[in-house]
């Protein structure tokens, strides 16, 4: 059940028993199935567009730039000198548009699985898709575990937009995926992943973080405040062979930092400091808030 009723849109799922995130909606814009996943978007009262995928609210126009902020800036700045790109995934185009403000970037490849998302993105919602306007920007549509396999020691960073971990985004958070990355990015290369909410899916991000450290000298877990995800946060997971992570590297420009409205060099460090019961989760691989002490 996805619908309260004619003017609500209720996400109600597995990964967070119990709970629901409703969203007020004047109409729906586009309903589809493709090949991959159902496709909605809706205008909604007070939050502007609303991406769903198989249930699953993406985004709204609303909050959107605090996840592609964070998820782009953080190993952006943590690099010294990014010129080669790869976004996995983000056919909304909000990651994209983020990266192209760094001024160093010679190149970004994107690569979507579902052609129809970037369609519909870019027909509804251009002030996300206008990423794709970039001419630095190449669109591949195709499977982001292959296209990795094809590249190697390519890329300054990589990104990956992934949706949860069901459906077509189920294969981005295994040791094979993470390690295919570890082979595409140069030696002192970054890699940055959506690392779902330490509060809602504890088990996830103790399991992803392990892959993490498996494959990467350096990493860490930093999260943002997303009033429109359950739980209302998401993480970045953050891996390296060479660059420490935890900090950044460069700065903004004050005509960079005038345009952003979530991520600064304080919020980068800041973002990392984790309550008691994240860091368990996170860095000892212990339970979530709302479990026992054995962590079952």
């Amino acid at each position: 059940m996805s619908q309260l009723d004619a003017q609500w849109f209720a996400e109600v799922s597995d990964m967070w028993p119990g709970r629901a995130l409703a969203i007020n909606c004047r109409k729906k814009l586009v309903d589809c199935q493709t090949p991959y996943q159902h496709i909605e978007l809706y205008e909604t009262t007070d939050c502007g567009k609303m991406l769903v995928l198989d249930d699953v609210i993406q985004f709204t126009e609303d909050d959107e730039f605090a996840y592609q902020e964070m998820l782009a800036h953080l190993p952006l700045f943590s690099h010294p000198d990014p010129r080669n790109i790869l976004v996995i995934g983000g056919g909304d185009g909000g990651v994209l548009r983020e990266v192209a403000r760094h001024d160093s970037v010679e190149h970004i490849d994107l690569c979507e699985i579902d052609a129809k998302v970037v369609e519909v993105c870019r027909q509804y919602v251009p002030s996300m898709a206008c990423g794709f306007d970039d001419p630095r920007v190449a669109v591949t549509i195709g499977d982001g575990f292959q296209f990795i396999r094809d590249h190697r020691n390519c890329y300054d960073v990589i990104i990956v937009d992934s949706s949860d971990p069901i459906g077509p985004g189920e294969k981005l958070f295994g040791d094979e995926f993470y390690a295919l990355m570890k082979e595409a990015i140069k030696p002192d290369g970054i890699i940055a992943t959506q690392g779902e909410s330490f509060f809602m899916h504890w088990q996830v991000v103790r399991d992803l973080m392990q892959v993490v450290r498996r494959h990467y000298r350096y990493s860490t877990y930093c999260y943002m405040m997303v009033p429109t995800y359950p739980g209302g946060t998401l993480g970045v997971c953050l891996g390296s062979q060479q660059r420490d992570v935890t900090v950044p590297c460069r700065r903004p420009s004050p005509e960079l930092q005038a345009q952003l409205r979530y991520y600064t060099p304080e919020i980068h460090r800041a973002a990392q400091i984790l309550p008691a019961f994240g860091e368990r989760v996170v860095y000892e691989g212990g339970g979530g808030y709302n479990r026992n002490a054995s962590g079952n």
